[in-house]
């Protein structure tokens, strides 16, 4: 770790006496009221699925209120990432709306159907099955909660790395109507308009719906299009209903229209067939691929019932389906030519059941639960290769892919938490989870161009894989937590989890390429099948925590440290193959492996702070929120063609260091309040893929956010001023390789003539100004 480095994860952490990240605003007391009388709000999560202060909480969670999230002026889920240690969210690449997730370095960047998620995203409480559609856009949200760790005793869905749970708030009793709108740079303009009315004493309804418009932050250079613009259309309606004292019922429904312009990357090199130059700005490009248009639709509902047996018990049933679709024209060279063009189009829809039967008593507390997930996913893509084509004779040469995978999985799980006495506690949980995972694979080389997916003429000349497998898994994963508190003020808890991660079929993959592993001269079903399957993968971590309080709750800390014995690792990744040995790669083929083992270890930390009151004047306060997050990621064995690899290869998407500071103001101001937030996010250096690259990976980084906010008296009206990235920093979120860099410099395409060499950066610098009136 470099000096700068070191001053600045120091700098953080002694701040930490300060400060860590909730978000909810503390409580405000009369000033004749003496400060050992005073107390402060409490942090409530669901972490355990019960509400429950965070401080009580044996897991490594950041919750954030929606209050604080208007306040910071937060646009979608992602931005999160600045606020939670060891946690990376971003857009991925081609689109505004599709989620990669790391957490304690475990994710998936790929989105393609086949791969699941390392890291599971709940609306509400219903789980996301696949990464597009899952950038929610933050609008009628009560928190968000980041749950850092396995999940599968208390959740749903098994997920091996962590959860982010995105809650909406519940109606009001009373009837609301709020209008908002927001004006920008680079041509913002969003309106939202939300609000909730009681039919009833027992029966309400409400509707949330935002339009959300801004021109690109860079242009085609040669079309004059808008590239990574914003075009987003969603809504939200729910209904409640309280039938008797004991039985409720909630509808809901959500609808997401995504007509950006895809997202198209920037190159980092010369065009090695073309000899086009590397244009100045990170957010132009040259891309010509136009034969569809993007689009990107995602709706979906859920019927919950909650019965309340006793005093004691409560039965929750959660019915939900899901569906999504994406268009998208993938430009991977970025350039006019049809070097490597790749339109492609995800379908996806979802239908899961939970139910669950939640116990409260003095002593015992705890979940038990059956989940069942019957999930489509599929992908078609062409990978156009009009260069090599010509080169070889084969005009308009196209390897197209059709993947499907469908997924039926079923889980019983349970975690109960036993208080032996006030100060200590033991929670025990356990799941069992049956997987099952069947795949098309259809590989084609077209002539001609597009295939008919496209509007295309292509004709087909070949047909490399034409697979289908099955495949299922049985898996325990158990949890175990010991809590202690030697004060009322203090948690000390140790735990131990299991993580997993079912296998799969890449869908990519080209069974023509499978190697013979016997030697015998013929590749047979078992070795095919061997080549196009992965297994699953699994994790056991082991976690220690500290989380205090101090003066009534005027500061909170939180510390963990954490140890992950990480195996079987699923590597994907795709490579070009050359299949008439004339030293050109004409198609390509997914390769994904369980490749590799790893250890992980890391400590994260968490502070908040009512630092001061009546500073300038009588009523103004301050606060103060840090949070730091160390990660040691080691690959320990990554076994690449029989040789093992690991210390040439790094963990993608997971910064070394990780820290915030989110310092707020507040001071009455024209008989209302005014709320001057200060946001700095830091990220250590981080790679894109496993295997380093001096063009994609990204140097640390700090990103610096300042916001005011003016709420007028009852609350009615507030106008908001929120400038991001303020040094306009340049950063790299994702990127395309497919080209080996030579020891003299050079680059030698391994698809296409032209060398994809291509990456997508985060928001330049913007300044917003907004207005909101609840009537």
């Amino acid at each position: 770790m470099n000096r700068s480095k070191k001053s600045f994860a120091l700098a953080m952490l002694l701040g930490a006496s300060t400060t860590a990240l909730s978000g909810v605003a503390l409580a405000q007391t009369d000033n004749e009221v003496t400060e050992s009388a005073k107390t402060y709000d409490t942090i409530v999560v669901t972490a355990q699925r019960r509400e429950q202060n965070l401080q009580d909480v044996p897991v490594s969670v950041t919750a954030i209120s929606g209050d604080a999230l208007a306040n910071l002026g937060v646009a979608d889920m992602t931005e999160v990432s600045k606020l939670s240690p060891n946690v990376t969210l971003e857009v991925s690449r081609g689109t505004n709306s599709t989620l990669t997730a790391f957490i304690r370095g475990v994710g998936q960047q790929d989105p393609v159907s086949g791969f699941e998620s390392g890291v599971g995203v709940y609306l509400d409480d219903v789980y996301l099955n696949r990464p597009q559609g899952a950038v929610l856009d933050v609008f009628d949200v009560e928190r968000i909660e980041v749950l850092r760790g396995p999940q599968g005793t208390l959740y749903g869905r098994n997920t091996i790395g962590g959860a982010v749970k995105y809650v909406t708030k519940d109606l009001s009793d009373e009837p609301e109507l709020e209008v908002s709108g927001a004006y920008g740079t680079y041509g913002q303009a969003e309106a939202l308009v939300k609000g909730s009315v009681p039919i009833s004493d027992s029966f309400r309804v409400g509707a949330a719906v935002t339009k959300l418009n801004r021109d690109g932050f860079g242009k085609n250079v040669i079309t004059g299009a808008e590239n990574y613009n914003k075009d987003v259309l969603s809504g939200r309606l729910s209904m409640e209903l309280d039938a008797t004292e004991s039985l409720s019922f909630k509808l809901s429904g959500d609808y997401t229209k995504d007509d950006s312009v895809a997202r198209q990357g920037h190159r980092l090199i010369p065009g090695q067939l073309s000899g086009a130059p590397v244009l100045g700005d990170v957010f132009d490009t040259r891309a010509g691929l136009n034969v569809v248009q993007q689009e990107v639709e995602a709706y979906g509902g859920s019927f919950v019932t909650t019965l309340d047996l006793n005093d004691s018990i409560t039965i929750k049933n959660i019915l939900a389906y899901r569906e999504d679709e994406t268009t998208s024209p993938i430009d991977f060279d970025s350039l006019q030519s049809a070097d490597l063009d790749v339109p492609a189009i995800y379908a996806n829809d979802q239908l899961s059941n939970e139910l669950q039967l939640s116990y409260t008593g003095d002593k015992l507390n705890g979940i038990a639960g059956i989940y069942y997930l019957d999930a489509n996913a599929s992908t078609v893509f062409d990978v156009l290769l009009a260069n090599t084509g010509a080169l070889i004779s084969l005009p308009g040469l196209n390897a197209q892919t059709f993947g499907e995978v469908e997924t039926k999985t079923w889980a019983a799980y349970a975690d109960f938490s036993y208080d032996f006495t006030e100060q200590l506690s033991l929670t025990v949980g356990g799941r069992f989870t049956h997987d099952e995972r069947t795949s098309t694979v259809l590989r084609r080389t077209y002539i001609g161009g597009f295939s008919e997916f496209f509007n295309g003429d292509g004709i087909v000349i070949a047909t490399s894989s034409d697979f289908n497998g099955s495949n299922e898994w049985d898996e325990f994963t158990p949890r175990i937590a010991l809590s202690y508190k030697p004060t009322p003020d203090h948690n000390i808890y140790a735990s131990a989890s299991k993580g997993f991660k079912g296998g799969g079929f890449d869908p990519r993959g080209q069974t023509s390429t499978a190697p013979d592993l016997n030697q015998d001269s013929v590749v047979s079903a078992e070795e095919i099948y061997e080549f196009m399957s992965f297994d699953p993968e699994s994790v056991n971590s082991f976690e220690v925590g500290l989380k205090s309080s101090f003066g009534n709750g005027r500061v909170t800390t939180n510390i963990a440290a954490f140890l992950m014995d990480y195996t079987d690792i699923q590597i994907p990744g795709s490579i070009g193959v050359d299949t008439d040995d004339d030293g050109i790669n004409d198609t390509f083929t997914g390769v994904t492996t369980n490749a590799g083992a790893a250890t992980v270890s890391g400590i994260e930390f968490e502070a908040l702070a009512h630092v001061a009151d009546d500073i300038f004047t009588t009523g103004d306060f301050l606060n103060a929120s840090v949070t730091a997050g160390y990660i040691d990621a080691q690959y320990d064995e990554y076994i690449l063609n029989e040789v093992d690899v690991s210390d040439q290869r790094v963990f993608q998407n997971t910064p070394d260091w990780s820290a915030s500071g989110v310092f707020t103001y507040n001071t009455p101001l024209g008989g209302g309040d005014l709320n001057v937030a200060t946001t700095i996010s830091y990220k250590g250096d981080s790679s894109q893929f496993e295997a380093p690259n001096p063009f994609l990976d990204q140097e640390a980084f700090t990103l610096y956010d300042l916001s005011l906010v003016w709420t007028a008296p009852n609350d009615q009206w507030t106008l908001g001023l929120h400038g991001k990235n303020l040094t306009d920093e340049e950063y790299k979120v994702a990127g395309y390789n497919f080209v080996s860099i030579g020891p003299d410099g050079s680059f030698t395409p391994t698809l296409g003539l032209e060398g994809t060499l291509t990456a997508f950066y985060g928001n330049p610098r913007t300044f917003t100004m907004s207005v909101g009136y609840k009537f």
